[in-house]
């Protein structure tokens, strides 16, 4: 009798999760379907932010790509004029010597200073504002890059959330 009211007992219980033995002998508890959608739907939504983010990531870091790439090839190009201008300058300093040195009177004397002032002044007038132009379309170009790539990865944020 004893036996009968043991498996009455058992078979009354309600069953809120089912303890299976594994190979190594330990007992493990089996989840409830409920619990294991929900835990697979929040793995699911994790892989998808996961990937998202990533993703912006790449954005973002391909951004940073173009904008050095594009910093580098203007400081070049900056380098290049900045030297074309004081290689320009040296050479018509030592013109500006050389024609100095064949000079017969004071009012020649005085004829070639005013004459190489005036040049001088305009050279580096057109000079100034070569290196202005390029220093602002380098950073215009600098900025583009940057900016595309930081309005672009906000745009897929805002669609992701």
């Amino acid at each position: 009798m004893t036996t009968t009211k043991a498996k009455t007992a058992t078979k009354a219980a309600p069953k809120a999760a089912s303890v299976k033995q594994d190979v190594t002998g330990f007992s493990s508890l089996e989840m409830p379907a409920a619990f294991r959608e929900m835990a697979e739907k929040g793995a699911m939504q994790a892989k998808e932010a996961y990937d998202s983010y990533k993703s912006l990531a790449e954005e973002a870091t391909d951004a940073m790509e173009d904008t050095f790439a594009t910093i580098n090839k203007g400081a070049t190009d900056f380098q290049s004029k900045a030297l074309g201008a004081a290689k320009a300058n040296f050479n018509a300093g030592f013109d500006f010597v050389e024609k100095m040195l064949g000079v017969k009177s004071l009012a020649e004397v005085v004829e070639l200073q005013t004459e190489f002032a005036r040049k001088q002044f305009d050279t580096l007038a057109a000079q100034a504002k070569e290196i202005q132009d390029l220093a602002s379309k380098v950073q215009a170009e600098t900025a583009k890059p940057f900016n595309d790539g930081v309005a672009k990865a906000m745009t897929q944020w805002k669609a992701a959330f």
